[in-house]
């Protein structure tokens, strides 16, 4: 039986749906003003691998995933510009134009991933209606305040009520003293009080009519909302990463119980970082690498391009609750792996099975291989133990490969069945021909970049009539290019 780790516990509980037969999961999706990056790549193949295991397990799974396209702000939750709105007004554009055109970019990265598409992708944007009632439930049971038209949440008597901090394992007294130092906290009764709506500054591009003044949902409100409308006021799972514990999802605890009486969610999961030199990797620290410059290997720090796959299986060789550490070597290393698992389930498609039984093989090794996988992902999803008892099998195939073994009808069909379900259906690991796509995708990238280091050559030779038809010719077939002052940068 499935044991999932509980944030809130802090243990690991047997899973239990609400509704039996049925699961509603709830994960943060990405704020989209910028290219999705690793750090938004491994909660969506953390919970892609939850969801791909829950089905599997024969759950009917509502999987909501929202996308943030109002409300998320430059200095904190509650102050500075909508992050949205400065792409917007940086780049002369409507903010949905931003919004559609980071998200299509992102769906892109996800497909390249195999990461499943939710079964709802609801927009901020798209609910503000459902927000603003949020917002007034939680007014009327007297947990909320207005002032100079902003709503704000009084978390102080909240604590009165409820155990405010019993997500993330904090205090109220931690929380005043990590709070008070603040800038812009002159409407709040409290340093600590958190935003339920924003009256808007008048030049402020994104806003809505609602009770209080013309204005925007706080950005901890959007999940709140969203998740009782698509999920009901109790259900399943709320996921996301480490980061969002605090304040984000406390945040969402006391916007839940004081609305509505009691917190939504059954069971709260996060994943863990990804680091560079130990160090979280994220826009606000401007060390991230974008999953596009992964592919393409256009950054400094990588060495090579690294394929979609290479990506998914160097994340789920660490458990979900892991702290992961890039480096150029690490991604080298899950290149290899991964090329192992591929040439081995390439093998098992093309060897045969022997009329006789299996010899010179491991029959214990054989016979408890699907078990063992499913004691790995029901121990809290253990995928990486999963990916070691599949290393193991491939010893076993790579011997029938080479004459040195057989295998019997029964044990291939076994075989075969086991890795189809464990590394394709559940690792969501595209083995058949993953590398040989890989490959095509590194001979294409190698012939833009040859193109546009043609394009730079005949620039330093003055030729502009080349250097103008390659990039005219380039665009046109739908490429992006961006001068640099190291050379270039493209996307398609």
């Amino acid at each position: 039986m499935l044991q999932i780790y509980n944030t809130l516990s802090r243990q690991k509980e047997y899973f239990k749906p609400l509704h039996e037969g049925h699961v509603g999961m709830y994960v943060c999706g990405p704020t989209v003003y910028g290219d999705a990056h690793l750090g938004h790549a491994r909660p969506a193949i953390t919970f892609d691998l939850l969801y791909r295991y829950l089905m599997h397990l024969g759950y009917k799974v509502r999987y909501v995933r929202n996308i943030t396209d109002v409300g998320h702000l430059e200095h904190d939750a509650d102050e500075g510009e909508d992050k949205i709105a400065k792409k917007a007004r940086l780049e002369q554009l409507e903010p949905m134009e931003v919004v559609q055109y980071f998200t299509n970019r992102y769906h892109h990265d996800m497909e390249l991933l195999n990461v499943l598409p939710p079964s709802i992708e609801p927009h901020a944007s798209g609910h503000i209606i459902e927000q603003i009632a949020f917002v007034q439930k939680i007014m009327d049971k007297g947990y909320a305040y207005v002032s100079n038209g902003s709503v704000y949440m009084d978390v102080e008597k909240y604590a009165k009520d409820y155990p405010y901090g019993k997500l993330s394992g904090r205090n109220l007294e931690d929380i005043v003293t990590e709070t008070r130092e603040l800038d812009g906290q002159q409407e709040k009764k409290h340093s600590f009080d958190f935003a339920l709506w924003k009256k808007a500054a008048p030049e402020h591009i994104m806003h809505w009519p609602s009770p209080w003044s013309e204005g925007f949902p706080g950005w901890h409100m959007e999940c709140s909302a969203m998740g009782t409308k698509y999920l009901g006021e109790q259900f399943d799972i709320h996921g996301g990463g480490m980061d969002l514990m605090f304040p984000h999802h406390e945040a969402e605890i006391a916007q839940s119980c004081a609305a509505l009486g009691h917190d939504s969610v059954h069971y709260w999961m996060h994943n863990n970082m990804i680091t560079i030199a130990g160090k979280k990797m994220g826009k606000s620290y401007n060390n991230f690498i974008t999953l596009e410059q992964f592919f393409a290997g256009n950054h400094h720090l990588l060495e090579q391009p690294f394929s979609p796959m290479t990506i998914r299986f160097f994340i789920l060789q660490a458990h979900y609750r892991s702290t992961v550490d890039f480096s150029n070597d690490a991604l080298v290393a899950a290149e290899k792996g991964l090329a192992r698992l591929t040439e081995a389930y390439q093998r098992l498609m093309k060897i045969k099975a022997s009329d006789a039984t299996s010899e010179h093989l491991n029959p214990e090794l054989l016979n408890s291989l699907r078990t063992r996988c499913q004691e790995a992902m029901d121990d809290d999803l253990n995928s990486p133990i999963v990916i070691s008892h599949l290393f193991d099998s491939a010893r076993a195939i790579n011997t029938v490969f080479d004459g040195k073994g057989t295998i019997s009808e029964a044990d291939l069909e076994e075989l075969r069945a086991v890795w189809k379900t464990y590394a394709m259906d559940i690792l969501g690991l595209q083995l058949d021909g993953a590398q040989d796509a890989g490959a095509g995708m590194d001979a294409y990238k190698g012939a833009v970049d040859m193109l546009l280091n043609m394009r730079l050559e005949a620039k330093r030779n003055k030729d502009w009539g080349t250097s103008d038809k390659i990039r005219n010719e380039l665009t046109a077939l739908g490429f992006t290019i961006k001068d640099t002052k190291d050379g270039f940068e493209w996307s398609l």
